[in-house]
């Protein structure tokens, strides 16, 4: 994840449109909430129905710091606040739910706060950076991931890839797949055993020829999406598609025909379980 440059102006305006965001979704989660235990009780019983909902649904340690945070900091995260809503509208729909990020940053509070009593997990490549993040937010979840690739090597990746049958759509998988360089083998087992509702790409770095680039990322979030057991698809948001191979490689795995949202630098994709998925071929 890019380390940000800062305007004062425009910092202070999305700080405080980023408040307003997480106070939404606290008021909204809580409001939900409510009128679901409400719902399950007689009228009689409504006013201890909302003191029961307004007692089981305060806003959550995480939510308040986060409030905190954005209210008094000028550092604020690298999306536009219109991609950030991108994101933001998901989950409105999906909290509390499974939220994977690449990338550990300025952001991460605020992805957190927005999945209330969900799980949202970070994957960072390097240490350093997460030491930074977590001494100042110690209740985010991040993990440091190895790469195994190199921005340099995105084109000859892209074209021998299909030469590798644990590759291909139907036979590739992620743990101790080392066979095939896109996949990521390394990750921490809860990303492996969970299924995940939601996955941004915002990482790692991609913008220097020795950086591993998003390439694994990319196909990963594929195989994971794919792999899907539950209900539903898997939203997958990638970031700073502006860059050729961002934007190369979503083309080749995420594909265009599941593209249902572009703002900014953002895409937002809709990846179906394989097993409703177009057969035949490859990913695209």
């Amino acid at each position: 994840m890019k380390r940000p440059q800062f305007t004062p102006e425009k910092s202070c305006l999305l700080a405080v449109a980023l408040s307003g965001l997480i106070i939404g979704a606290l008021l909204l989660s809580n409001l939900i909430r409510s009128v679901d235990n409400i719902s399950s009780f007689g009228l009689c019983s409504l006013a201890s129905a909302k003191a029961r909902a307004a007692a089981d649904y305060d806003a959550t340690p995480t939510q308040l710091q986060s409030i905190l945070h954005y209210a008094t900091s000028k550092i604020v995260p690298q999306q536009s606040l219109a991609e950030i809503s991108v994101t933001f509208d998901v989950l409105k729909t999906r909290s509390p739910c499974n939220f994977l990020v690449f990338g550990l940053g300025f952001d991460s509070l605020m992805w957190t706060s927005l999945n209330p009593h969900g799980t949202t997990l970070f994957l960072e490549e390097d240490p350093k950076w997460v030491q930074t993040i977590v001494k100042k937010a110690p209740t985010l979840n991040a993990h440091t991931v190895q790469y195994r690739t190199q921005l340099q090597e995105a084109d000859s990746l892209l074209k021998t890839y299909r030469s590798e049958q644990l590759c291909s759509p139907s036979k590739a998988y992620l743990r101790g797949n080392y066979k095939c360089k896109l996949a990521l083998t390394g990750l921490p087992d809860e990303v492996y055993d969970k299924e995940w509702d939601l996955i941004m790409i915002d990482a790692p770095r991609g913008y220097f020829p020795e950086a591993p680039g998003r390439m694994a990322a990319i196909f990963s979030a594929v195989v994971m999406a794919r792999g899907r057991k539950g209900s539903g698809v898997t939203h997958v948001f990638l970031h700073d598609v502006d860059r050729r191979v961002e934007k190369m490689f979503a083309e080749e795995f995420l594909c265009r025909k599941n593209l249902v949202k572009a703002v900014g630098r953002l895409w937002h994709f809709e990846i179906p379980a394989a097993n409703v998925s177009h057969s035949g071929g490859w990913f695209c």
